[in-house]
């Protein structure tokens, strides 16, 4: 199996910037797509933005232009680079990851955006 740890949450104003981080350990290989996913209070979980093990990027149209999504193979590390962030943006960070038609996650982190 395999473990997520997420972190870089926290508190900022609209229009700050937030990078998280999301590290993953246990069964590494053969991860395939990692991602990044939100979910508010009442609300479904929702995917942010996505990247395969060949860098390739997909991004949920809310954030496209503001956030950016990396990984570091190396180290088995996801990111989301998040500028210009808006109150609602406002949810907890799911860190998310494919391996063998199996999706694992994180514990999530909290991003909060005050207007």
């Amino acid at each position: 199996q395999v473990q997520l740890v997420e972190s870089g949450g926290g508190l900022v104003q609209a229009g700050g910037s937030l990078r998280l981080s999301c590290a993953a350990s246990g069964s590494i290989f053969n991860i395939n797509t990692m991602g990044w996913y939100r979910q508010a209070p009442g609300k479904q979980r929702e995917l942010v933005a996505t990247i395969s093990s060949r860098e390739n990027t997909n991004y949920a149209d809310s954030v496209k232009g503001r956030f950016a999504i990396s990984r570091d193979n190396a180290k088995n590390t996801v990111y989301l680079q998040m500028n210009n962030l808006k109150p609602e943006d406002t949810d907890v960070y799911y860190c998310a990851a494919d391996r063998l038609a199996r999706r694992y996650w994180g514990q999530g982190t909290q991003v909060s955006v005050s207007s």
